[in-house]
């Protein structure tokens, strides 16, 4: 039996991190989660710091989802994350700087993939044309996962998001307002390794307080 994807909660809403986030994540730790992570905007770099130091004391594993399109700001980024000391950075568009500099240090890199613009993101391209960046980023630059923004699709998310999953041998996270009881039937049904939830917890989607909500999903991913 394929194993549930891995809930991976994010203390964000329209792609920054919320201020008030190490309080919420203070009252929601003990919620069966092991996998929590925030945005590269939103906290001053010493809140962060604490942040990812309190998550790491509660046996936490640690993701920094980046959105930025310039290897500039990409690899600016990606050294708040190294000095923050996260376990895994997600996003930014691939560049070989920022995978040489996070594999020195030891931290998991998931770029995305696609034709990416805005914020909130939008994802654009062929679904082929996706699958091909990936493979090609497997293939030739050693990249070990990715972080698709399946539903920031401009085109059919439910087929990218099967067709992706199913042509990598690689841990694929679905990120991206995946925000209903429908879309979490849509996200086991690819078998992707995890999937990423903020906005829709801040929005009350699943009905309760933050704790409660990702314990339903939780819940509801392993039935």
């Amino acid at each position: 039996m394929n194993k549930a994807p891995e809930l991976i909660v994010m203390l964000t809403h329209n792609d920054r991190t919320v201020e008030n986030a190490i309080e919420v994540f203070e009252a929601a730790k003990d919620a069966p989660a092991t996998c929590w992570g925030f945005k590269e905007v939103g906290l001053p770099i010493p809140e962060m710091k604490i942040l990812v130091q309190k998550m790491k004391e509660a046996g936490k594993k640690t993701f920094l989802e980046v959105v930025d399109y310039t290897e500039e700001g990409c690899l600016a980024v990606a050294k708040i994350g190294v000095e923050c000391g996260f376990d895994a950075l997600m996003g930014t568009l691939y560049f070989d700087s920022v995978r040489d500099m996070l594999c020195e240090s030891g931290v998991e890199y998931l770029p995305f993939v696609g034709k990416l613009s805005g914020r909130p993101s939008v994802l654009d391209g062929t679904i082929e044309e996706i699958i091909a960046e990936a493979q090609d980023l497997v293939e030739n630059k050693n990249i070990k996962g990715f972080d698709l923004l399946g539903y920031r699709y401009v085109g059919d998310a439910v087929k990218l998001n099967s067709e992706f999953v199913k042509s990598m041998d690689v841990p694929i996270c679905l990120a991206g307002s995946i925000q209903s009881y429908q879309r979490l039937d849509e996200v086991k049904s690819t078998g992707a390794w995890a999937f990423t939830i903020g906005g829709a917890f801040f929005e009350n989607k699943f009905d309760g307080t933050f704790a409660e909500q990702i314990t339903k999903v939780v819940e509801y991913m392993n039935q």
